[in-house]
């Protein structure tokens, strides 16, 4: 999300590239961005730096949020929102197909099994490997690939949640229910947008956000181990 500055914070082309680099060169090979990142530039960036070595590389993208604002079905869920920002995506990709397409947030307008329909056919034409849901209940998730085991349609194969060491929600409900079906999970926000890293508000990017009570509790016990351990806070946390 931060590849690309196109939203006034983030990387810029070069910053990205050395970022990407670095990756690269300790192992990395997965990649997860979405359709309106950096308005666009972040899918861009993305697709010129693996276009040597595509297979190589995992790539993930999402669909769901906005890529107009001015219109009503370039956003949402829904089959035709789907397959305007999938091509998009694949055009700023430079590349054929996406190993994971995400489902970027639940959108209590469109029935989930056409969401899940409309996913699968991409699936069937080779644009897509596999799909997966971000930022959605258990219940949707759950419902969702009961639908899919049910008709063949392809189910989701991994969850994406917002999760850190001061905000354990999902344990509650959404973890218990990734091991049940067998999703992988890719959490973000595990440094609580900068707080978990102990850098002061000035320097954070939304430098405005309050921090609660159990974050500063939580931040003051990583403090302590990371100075134990030699280590930094954000590396503890």
């Amino acid at each position: 999300m931060t590849v690309g500055s196109g939203w006034g914070w983030g990387a810029d082309r070069d910053d990205s590239r050395r970022i990407f680099d670095a990756f690269v060169a300790v192992g990395g090979n997965f990649l997860d961005t979405a359709n309106n990142y950096t308005d666009g530039s972040s899918e861009e960036f993305v697709g010129e730096f693996v276009a040597e070595a595509r297979d190589q590389f995992v790539l993930a993208t999402k669909y769901t949020l906005s890529i107009d604002a001015d219109d009503p079905n370039a956003g949402g869920n829904h089959r035709k929102s789907l397959v305007r920002s999938l091509e998009q995506s694949l055009r700023r990709l430079r590349t054929d197909y996406v190993d994971l397409l995400w489902l970027h947030m639940y959108d209590a307008t469109t029935p989930i099994d056409e969401a899940v329909r409309a996913l699968d056919d991409q699936v069937r034409l080779g644009k897509v490997l596999a799909v997966g849901i971000s930022e959605s209940p258990a219940w949707v998730v759950a419902q969702a690939n009961t639908i899919a085991t049910l008709r063949g349609w392809s189910p989701f194969t991994a969850l994406q949640i917002p999760y850190n060491v001061a905000s354990r929600e999902p344990e509650r409900e959404l973890l218990p229910m990734a091991q049940a079906l067998g999703l992988a999970l890719t959490p973000w926000g595990v440094l609580d947008a900068g707080i978990l890293t102990g850098k002061p508000a000035s320097e954070r990017r939304w430098p405005e956000d309050t921090v609660s009570d159990t974050a500063g509790r939580v931040l003051t016990v990583l403090q302590e181990i990371a100075e134990e351990r030699e280590a930094t806070t954000a590396q503890v946390a």
